[in-house]
């Protein structure tokens, strides 16, 4: 009977190793879920202090160019530096719609083609 004892004795610590190993588990997906929640707070936290950030920067700029038409009116009237504020807004903004046009056909469709072209010269290479 000591074999079948030993049995027994082997079966029962296999038991609670598997029982220990799912509380392991469990507690181990407990914590990344704790983890993930305390990070997801983090990351709406820093997305509200940044949105609010963004939108103090815009009224900054506002500012900044209100800052820039009031000077420009010492020189010529307030109507004239207005203008004169308005037209470089409206320069640098095409500029930059021209530069992002040109960037966004650089850019469609988006299907890498050198991968593509590089993969079929590997399956001809292959082939022969």
């Amino acid at each position: 009977m000591a074999p079948r004892n030993g049995n027994q004795r082997l079966g029962v610590a296999a038991k609670q190793v598997a029982e220990h190993a799912g509380a392991l588990t469990r507690l181990e997906v407990e914590l990344a879920q704790i983890e993930l929640k305390q990070k997801a707070q983090s990351l709406g936290v820093g997305v509200g202090l940044g949105a609010g950030a963004a939108v103090m920067a815009l009224y900054g700029l506002g500012f900044l160019l209100a800052t820039i038409a009031a000077a420009l009116a010492l020189l010529v009237d307030w109507w004239l530096a207005l203008l004169i504020v308005t037209g470089v807004l409206f320069l640098i903004a095409g500029i930059a719609g021209v530069i992002a046009n040109g960037r966004l056909r650089n850019a469609t469709p988006p299907v890498p083609e050198q991968a593509i072209e590089e993969a079929k010269l590997t399956t001809e290479a292959i082939k022969h």
